[in-house]
C-alpha cells in the first residue's frame, strides 16, 4: 500500500522537475481564485454599505409618497387628482395610529441657493417640522434645528447640511447667523447638521431644511406634500402600522384603491440587496470563467506529463505498481497544483480587496464563507480536471509503455 508521505514526496519532485510549466499552470488558478475572492468581497462590502446607509436614514422608518410605485416606472399618478394627494391633515391623522412615534410631513424642491459670500449651489430644499430631525436621525453640529415656533410663524430660517454649508461658505467659514437666498428670498442660517453620508441618489448632507409652512406659502406655493415619513416605535409594529396607515389614507381620500405608496426600510433593503447580490454573482461568474480556463490548463499539463512519463509509468507497473497507485499519483499532482494556486489566490484576492478599499474608499468584506468556497472550488477543479489524465496514465499497458520512445 502506497503511503501518503511517499505520494506527497513523489508529487513534489514531479512538479518541481519543470518549475516554469508548473508555475504557469498554477497562475491560471491563482488569477481565478483571486478574482472570485475580490469580486465577492467588493459585492458584500457594497451590500453592507448600502444597508448601513439606509438604516442611517432613520429607525423603523415608513415613507409615504403620492402616486403608486410600479416596478420599472417609479411613482406614477393614480386615483383622483393625480399624484398630488398628500396634505398636512393626512400627517396629523396618521400621528394618532397606535405604534407611531413621530410623523414628519415634508415638501422637497430643488433650488439654486446663494450665500452672502457670493457662492452658490443647486441643492435639495426640504420643508419640514421639528419632528424631521427625530424621524431621520439628524443631529445638529452647530446651532439649533427648526422649531415648532418657526413653523407657526413661517420664519425665514434655514438649517444647512454640512456639504451645503461648505459649498456656500467654504471649508473654514461659519454659516451661523449668515444669510442665504432661496428662490430670491433671504433666509437666516440657524444651524448646521452633522455629516451622515450619501445614500444613493439622495445625500442628506447636501440639503437645506426650512420650516414647512415657509416652504408651503413662500417658496413652493403649494400645500401638497412630497412625502410623509413615519417613525414606528418598534420593528414588530412596522407591518400593523403600515396596514392601518394605508386603510386610513384610503378612507380619507375617498378612493377604492390607494393613490399613494408606503415603502418601508425592509422593502428598500430587500430590493437593493437583491440587486447587489445579483451583481456580485454576475461578477463572480465572470471571474469563475478564469477558473475553468485554469482547470483546462491543469488537464493539458497533466496529459503532457502522462505522455512524457510513459516509460516511467511502464517501469512502475512492471515492478508491481497497481492501476490505483498510478491513478492516485497523477490525481495527487493535479490536486497539489490547485491547492497551491488556491492558497496563493486567496492571499492575493484578500490583498486586492484590502487595496481597493484603501485606494477607493469602497468597503470590502472578505468573509470566511468566500474563502471556504474558493478552497472547495480549487479542490473540485483539481479532482475534475485531473481525473481523466490520471485514468489515462493508469490505463497504459506496461509493455507498450516500456517500448514507448
Amino acid at each position: 500500500m502506497t503511503r501518503p508521505s511517499d505520494i506527497f514526496e513523489e508529487t513534489a519532485i514531479a512538479l518541481l522537475a519543470n518549475k516554469a510549466r508548473s508555475g504557469l499552470t498554477i497562475l491560471g488558478i491563482v488569477i481565478g481564485i483571486a478574482s472570485v475572492i475580490a469580486m465577492v468581497s467588493i459585492g458584500r462590502g457594497a451590500q453592507g454599505t448600502i444597508q448601513s446607509s439606509i438604516e442611517g436614514l432613520g429607525s423603523n422608518l415608513l415613507t409615504i409618497a403620492p402616486g403608486v410605485l410600479q416596478p420599472g416606472r417609479g411613482f406614477v399618478s393614480s386615483g383622483r387628482g393625480g399624484a398630488q394627494t398628500l396634505k398636512k391633515t393626512d400627517a396629523d391623522a396618521l400621528a394618532n395610529i397606535f405604534g407611531v412615534r413621530y410623523v414628519s410631513p415634508e415638501i422637497q424642491r430643488r433650488f439654486q441657493v446663494t450665500s452672502q459670500a457670493g457662492n452658490n449651489t443647486n441643492v435639495t430644499v426640504i420643508g419640514g417640522r421639528e419632528e424631521y430631525a427625530a424621524v431621520h436621525a439628524m443631529e445638529i453640529e452647530n446651532g439649533i434645528f427648526v422649531t415648532s415656533a418657526n413653523d407657526r410663524s413661517m420664519s425665514r430660517v434655514a438649517v444647512l447640511g454640512p456639504t451645503t454649508a461648505q459649498d456656500l461658505f467654504g471649508q473654514d467659514g461659519d454659516p451661523l447667523g449668515k444669510t442665504i437666498r432661496i428662490n430670491k428670498i433671504n433666509f437666516k442660517v440657524i444651524g448646521v447638521l452633522k455629516p451622515k453620508g450619501g445614500t444613493g441618489f439622495f445625500n442628506p448632507d447636501d440639503t437645506v431644511i426650512i420650516p414647512l409652512s415657509t416652504m408651503e406659502k413662500i417658496i413652493a406655493g403649494s400645500d401638497y406634500l412630497s412625502t410623509i415619513a413615519i417613525s414606528v416605535t418598534a420593528k414588530d409594529q412596522m407591518a400593523p402600522v403600515k396596514e392601518e396607515a394605508s386603510a386610513l389614507l384610503i378612507e380619507r381620500h375617498h378612493v377604492s384603491e390607494p393613490d399613494f405608496s408606503i415603502v418601508s426600510q425592509e422593502d428598500i433593503l430587500g430590493a437593493l440587496s437583491q440587486v447587489t447580490t445579483t451583481f456580485t454573482l454576475f461578477l463572480a461568474s465572470i471571474a469563475g470563467i478564469s477558473l475553468i480556463v485554469g482547470g483546462i490548463g491543469i488537464m493539458n499539463m497533466m496529459l503532457t506529463a502522462v505522455t512524457e512519463r510513459t516509460r516511467e509509468i511502464g517501469l512502475r507497473k512492471a515492478i508491481g505498481a497497481r492501476r490505483r497507485d498510478i491513478s492516485l499519483q497523477f490525481l495527487a499532482e493535479a490536486i497539489m497544483l490547485t491547492f497551491v494556486g488556491g492558497v496563493i489566490g486567496i492571499t492575493l484576492g484578500w490583498m486586492v480587496a484590502v487595496g481597493i478599499s484603501r485606494i477607493t474608499g469602497i468597503a470590502t468584506i472578505v468573509s470566511l464563507q468566500s474563502i471556504v468556497l474558493a478552497c472547495s472550488v480549487s479542490a473540485v477543479i483539481g479532482i475534475v480536471f485531473g481525473y481523466y489524465p490520471a485514468q489515462r496514465a493508469a490505463g497504459l499497458n506496461p509493455i507498450d509503455a516500456l517500448r514507448y520512445e
